[in-house]
């Protein structure tokens, strides 16, 4: 009988040691070590091994859709999920709101405070570069998607965003010898720097700033790409799909493989996000959809914040809010638990450990008993591509044809 796949990513849950234990290996985990038990387990490098995954090339693989031939840049699937539309020859880039000082950037998310930004979106809004027309729009949290619309653009670009802190901002450079990316660069270069004068003295920076928050007063820009075109997730399976996610660049991928969007109220992308709202629109969705993604991203959050503690707290918070209501409630589908990428909160960023699988359903179990990092690498199911998983998950839910005679 042919079964239902329900596929839970934990963003950046995967970690390395902090004195000798990982978040994961202290948490509370009930019901995620039930997983592991009455399941199979083991590793997965969602692209490659040793390469670092982008949360965007990630899903892309775990979606089945490989990253090396389809990936043009992260800013069009953040456009996507923001509901901006992209044209051939468009450019988009991904954007934070940042806080900048002297000449150097204090924090690159503005501290996630959201207070105001849609007021500073519509400031920039109002920025008008010669020979492009320019689309900005705010995402969740502190991000946002700028895109260019006009002739001769290219995404050979690099970025404006230093990805660190204590620095000033990268002035974009293009990456061939082009004219069009040179033009782009200059382009980009003088949207920051129109941006930074629309936004520093601005009225709710001001009010930010009397509250001691930090100001968002200057936008940083990377990811850049044009329109991305790939196959969907019916065109490659034959299924129906659907994603719940409350983060703007996997609601664009999520699109752009053509999946169907289910917003859940209170569903932030934060730490304080209603994950057990999220939870309960996952097991309604089983009932009209053959695959179901569900998206956590708090625990990414909180390695990027380098919080082992929160880390630890958010993932006792899905034990019990996600994983406990959907193993009493999923019947007979097949149930996979995992991650998109490892997020050490050592170093504050991505990395290329591999992270932890679980899948329950018609399986071969193995003698695992923790969903940990070094318990599943014990597991059955050894260490696997991301690639793959779609089509083993579907294998299990007898949704395989047969290769051959």
């Amino acid at each position: 009988m042919e079964k239902k796949s329900l596929l839970i990513v934990c963003d950046g849950l995967g970690d390395r040691l902090v004195d000798g234990v990982t978040p994961l290996e202290v948490a509370d985990t009930p019901n995620m070590d039930s997983m592991a038990k009455e399941g199979i387990c083991g590793l997965m490098d969602t692209v490659l091994m040793g390469v670092r995954p982008g949360s965007d090339t990630a899903h892309m693989s775990l979606f089945g859709i490989n990253p090396f031939r389809y990936y043009t840049g992260r800013g069009p699937f953040e456009a996507a999920g923001a509901g901006l539309k992209l044209e051939e020859g468009d450019v988009a880039f991904r954007c934070n709101f940042a806080s900048i000082k002297n000449g150097k950037i204090t924090d690159r998310r503005a501290g996630r405070v959201e207070e105001g930004l849609e007021e500073l979106a519509d400031e920039i809004k109002k920025i008008k570069i010669k020979g492009v027309e320019v689309l900005f729009k705010r995402g969740t949290g502190h991000r946002a998607v700028l895109v260019f619309r006009g002739n001769d653009l290219s995404p050979n670009v690099s970025d404006t965003d230093p990805e660190e802190e204590d620095s000033g901002y990268n002035k974009s450079r293009p990456l061939d010898e082009s004219m069009e990316a040179r033009k782009t660069a200059e382009l980009l270069n003088e949207f920051t720097e129109k941006a930074v004068k629309q936004l520093t003295g601005h009225e709710v920076n001001r009010m930010r700033e009397e509250k001691n928050k930090l100001p968002a007063n200057i936008v940083l820009a990377r990811g850049a790409g044009m329109k991305a075109h790939i196959p969907s997730f019916m065109e490659k399976y034959g299924l129906s799909a659907a994603c719940i996610s409350a983060t703007t660049l996997i609601k664009g991928v999520c699109l752009e493989a053509g999946m169907d969007l289910i917003e859940v109220d209170g569903a932030t992308g934060h730490v304080d996000s209603d994950i057990g709202a999220k939870a309960t629109a996952a097991i309604k969705a089983l009932d009209v959809y053959d695959f179901v993604f569900l998206h956590l991203k708090g625990t990414d959050e909180a390695s990027h914040d380098g919080n082992f503690k929160s880390k630890k707290e958010m993932i006792e918070r899905i034990d019990v809010e996600v994983i406990g209501p959907i193993l009493r409630e999923i019947g007979d589908a097949t149930v996979a638990l995992t991650a998109d990428h490892s997020t050490p909160v050592g170093i504050k960023q991505h990395s290329a450990d591999p992270v932890p699988i679980a899948i329950l359903g018609d399986v071969r179990t193995d003698d695992v008993e923790r969903f940990t990092e070094r318990d599943c690498a014990k597991g059955g199911l050894n260490r696997i591509r991301g690639l793959y998983l779609v089509h083993i998950l579907l294998d299990i839910s007898n949704r395989i044809k047969l290769f051959g005679a």
